[in-house]
Parts: structure tokens; C-alpha cells; sequence
């Protein structure tokens, strides 16, 4: 019995692994993407589950910018919305831990020179 030599390496199947490899990477990438702000919140130990309903939440990224309600936003823009918000809302304030405490501060202050009453600031559990 004479064994065959082998001059040339079958690459079909490879292509084949690849590609199924290339389709389920697509696929999941798609579910990984929430479209949210990323935002690397505090931990608290007395948090409780947030729960949203028709609540204002602002963040304030690392970076110190300010969204209102997952829409970029500057700091007279911020001002001039919360001036058309009803005071009795809650106000949700998500704050990277990274960033500084002065945008947190002026967030506050805006909100105590506005009259709103309901905060809440959001940690990890």
C-alpha cells in the first residue's frame, strides 16, 4: 500500500469555518450595541432598583458633557430645559465616577435654583 503525497493544502474548508465564524461575530456585535451613553457609575451598598417611568435624567460623562434625556446638551441649553420641566418630576442624575465634582455641583445647583425637589442619583448596586 503506497501512500499518497499531498502537494497542495485544501483551503475550502477553512474559507468555510471563517466565514460562519465572520456572520455569528456580526450578528452578536449587533446585540452588544445598546445605543446607550457609557457611563462607569459609583457603587452604593444602600442603592435601590431604579425604576423609570416619564422621569428627567440627566449625565454627566467623564469627560464633564451633559445630556438631558440621551440628548447631548450644553450648560445654558440645560438650563433653559429645565425651566419647562415641571418641578414636581424626578430628577435622575448619572454621574461617571471619573469625572469631576464641579459639573456635578453646578447640576445641582441648577436644579435647587429651579425649585425641583425629587432627586436621585444613580449608583450600581
Amino acid at each position: 500500500m503506497q501512500l499518497r503525497r499531498f502537494d497542495a493544502i485544501n483551503v475550502v474548508p477553512f474559507i468555510d469555518i471563517m466565514l460562519v465564524l465572520l456572520v455569528i461575530v456580526l450578528t452578536t456585535s449587533t446585540f452588544v450595541a445598546r445605543g446607550m451613553i457609557p457611563v462607569d457609575l459609583s457603587k452604593a451598598g444602600s442603592s435601590d432598583a431604579l425604576q423609570i417611568h416619564k422621569e428627567l435624567i440627566i449625565t454627566i460623562t467623564k469627560e464633564g458633557k451633559y445630556f438631558f434625556n440621551d440628548v447631548a446638551v450644553e450648560s445654558s441649553a440645560l438650563k433653559e430645559a429645565l425651566t419647562k420641566v415641571e418641578k414636581e418630576s424626578t430628577v435622575f442624575i448619572n454621574c461617571d465616577k471619573a469625572s469631576s465634582f464641579e459639573p456635578f455641583v453646578h447640576i445641582l445647583n441648577l436644579l435647587k435654583e429651579n425649585n425641583f425637589t425629587k432627586l436621585s442619583v444613580v449608583t450600581q448596586q
